[in-house]
């Protein structure tokens, strides 16, 4: 073996690694540097429209879809239920009324999931959204690790409907459930300023508005149906009144009220 030769050979082969390792490297750092710029123009468009928000949610920087099918209930499921009569007859919806109305603080959420979680099935998974006194209504929807699932409907997603009398009373309920879920692939997320700069470029967002909050969710893909693909969403909500549901994925609006 010619030594002098291999030497040379394993010197010309290092630098040429070293080469392209550097090249790499400069390329991960222009990448980085110029996703930095494109957040900062984002800011800066935001900033012009005096469009206002609340700190942004750090949220990891992948989530997976997924997925899971309403429970159909039954007999069996209902029959350890306690002071209510049940109505299973509408597929997936259990309707409960008490015999003896029970009363609720509707200003303590963790006494309204421990009522839940006293009185209703797997009420542990749900956590409060919305109470409407007013209305006389309680809303709690599911969650899947630490994130809330949503539907556009009672019939397809796992969300409890509360009703209240004048005394403060849970007089009946409806539920929804799905007992559980499966997570598909890890998908990088699109980040909160990005999700902004996207609903302003398609005047979802209008000039002087204020973005009151910002928070991942997982929301259905396709309405209606017993079996469930939802998709990790970020919920923005504008002037406390407008909500948008965005696809944290692949960042199309999924739902948006008026």
């Amino acid at each position: 073996m010619d030594w002098s030769k291999t030497k040379s050979v394993f010197i010309i082969t290092f630098l040429i690694l070293n080469i392209f390792l550097g090249y790499q490297l400069d390329q991960k750092r222009d990448s980085s540097q110029l996703k930095a710029i494109q957040e900062l123009t984002i800011e800066e468009e935001l900033a012009e429209e005096e469009i206002k928000f609340e700190a942004l949610p750090k949220e990891p920087e992948e989530l997976s879809y997924i997925s899971g099918k309403v429970q159909i209930f039954t007999v069996d499921d209902v029959k350890g239920l306690k002071n209510q009569e049940v109505n299973i007859e509408t597929a997936g919806v259990l309707k409960g009324v008490f015999k003896d109305p029970i009363k609720i603080s509707t200003t303590d959420q963790v006494k309204i999931q421990q009522f839940v979680k006293d009185n209703l099935l797997a009420g542990e998974s749900y956590t409060v959204w919305n109470v409407d006194e007013e209305a006389g209504t309680i809303v709690l929807v599911q969650q899947y690790k630490n994130y809330k699932v949503f539907g556009q409907s009672l019939n397809i997603s796992g969300v409890i409907y509360l009703y209240v009398n004048d005394d403060h009373e849970v007089v009946s309920y409806e539920q929804t459930l799905i007992p559980e879920f499966k997570e598909h692939e890890l998908e990088e997320l699109i980040t909160p300023l990005s999700t902004l700069g996207n609903l302003l470029d398609n005047k979802h967002l209008k000039s002087g508005s204020h973005v009151s909050k910002m928070e991942i969710v997982y929301y259905p893909l396709v309405p209606y149906s017993e079996s469930q693909l939802l998709a990790p969403t970020w919920h923005v909500v504008i002037d406390d009144k407008i909500d948008i549901y965005v696809n944290a994925i692949e960042g199309q609006i999924i739902y948006k009220t008026e």
